[in-house]
């Protein structure tokens, strides 16, 4: 058991931090050649101590960003909690660049939107009408700025885009809901650590990002279910104004959801009178269409109720629309 920590560990150092994070790469490293650190993480739920997930926690609780010696420390002084917070935690990608990727799609449905996301985590991508968009070319050159009604927004998304652009436009969004297993309050600062927590350091303007959208979403609260979404899904969207398109979300949630339980989640989104856009791998869902061959797809594929509208990065930093697919009437 300690070997596949040691394992897990070395790999990430090895492999998955490099070029992105020169402090996990220390840190990862340093647990791999660690016994007695590594005897701690045993204690975690095998499904909760992924080298991320152990790292953020350890942030969250006022671990510094310096070297080994010194995170080791903290962990062998603060053992019990750093086990404890991790069982209680799992990884909450919540982030609003990926709403760069799906404003296109956005841009199809007709206003106004009623917005629920699966997998909500703090909210922070229910609010597309909430933030500033820059589409630039892959040399950073600017090909389109769109910004709220109100001005230039505080969170400004940046993404590549290449190949023709779609018509684009800020959508309006009346009423904004999700659903999450352990939803974040974006006023809660020990929520707002965690939210920092799980930006890895070194990647530039991220965590930047990411406190000015939970600023957004903490002046204007979205409704958050603590919950199952196959189970929730429903009353909640039986909560939306009717007068509103029902727009139903799933970025990058559905890969962590066991097949047959995400087969019964999108069999029920599709039931309900509602659009639905969805970023998912391309092997994830066998409701393309047309077909993905998800050996040659580049990216993840973007989705307005099961039809293939964009190829993108997974956290929205790029972005390819596939003008060779059918349109999508509205």
């Amino acid at each position: 058991m300690t070997d596949a920590v040691q394992e897990r560990y070395a790999r990430f150092a090895r492999d998955e931090a490099p070029g992105r994070s020169d402090v996990y790469a220390e840190w990862a490293a340093g647990v791999a050649a660690d016994d007695e650190v590594r005897r701690v993480l045993l204690r975690i739920p095998e499904t909760r101590r992924q080298p991320p997930l152990v790292f953020a926690v350890t942030r969250m609780l006022g671990a510094g960003l310096s070297g080994y010696a010194r995170w080791r420390d903290f962990v062998l002084r603060n053992a019990e909690e750093v086990v404890e917070e991790c069982a209680s935690r799992s990884l909450q990608t919540n982030e609003p660049l990926r709403l760069a990727a799906l404003l296109p799609v956005l841009s199809e449905v007709s206003g106004p939107i009623a917005l629920l996301e699966v997998g909500a985590s703090a909210g922070l991508c229910l609010y597309p009408d909430r933030y500033s968009y820059r589409f630039v070319e892959e040399d950073g050159g600017l090909r389109v700025a769109l910004d709220p009604a109100g001005g230039p927004s505080t969170v400004v998304l940046e993404s590549r885009v290449t190949g023709p652009l779609p018509p684009l436009r800020i959508p309006e969004v009346v009423w904004r809901a999700g659903i999450d297993l352990a939803p974040l309050d974006p006023g809660d600062e020990r929520d707002r650590r965690w939210m920092r927590g799980l930006v890895w350091p070194g990647e530039t303007g991220r965590e930047e990002r990411i406190d000015a959208a939970l600023d957004i979403a903490a002046s204007d609260p979205a409704l958050l279910v603590a919950g199952d979404a196959v189970e929730e899904l429903e009353a909640l969207a039986a909560t939306a104004p009717p007068d509103a398109t029902l727009v139903i979300t799933t970025p990058g949630v559905l890969a962590h959801i066991p097949r047959e339980r995400r087969n019964t989640l999108v069999e029920r989104i599709s039931a309900l009178d509602a659009r639905w856009i969805t970023i998912d791998p391309p092997g994830l869902l066998d409701v393309w269409n047309p077909t993905v061959d998800a050996d040659t797809w580049r990216g993840f594929v973007v989705a307005l109720d099961g039809r293939v509208r964009a190829a993108a990065d997974p956290l929205g930093g790029w972005w390819e629309w596939r003008t060779d697919l059918p349109t999508v009437a509205s």
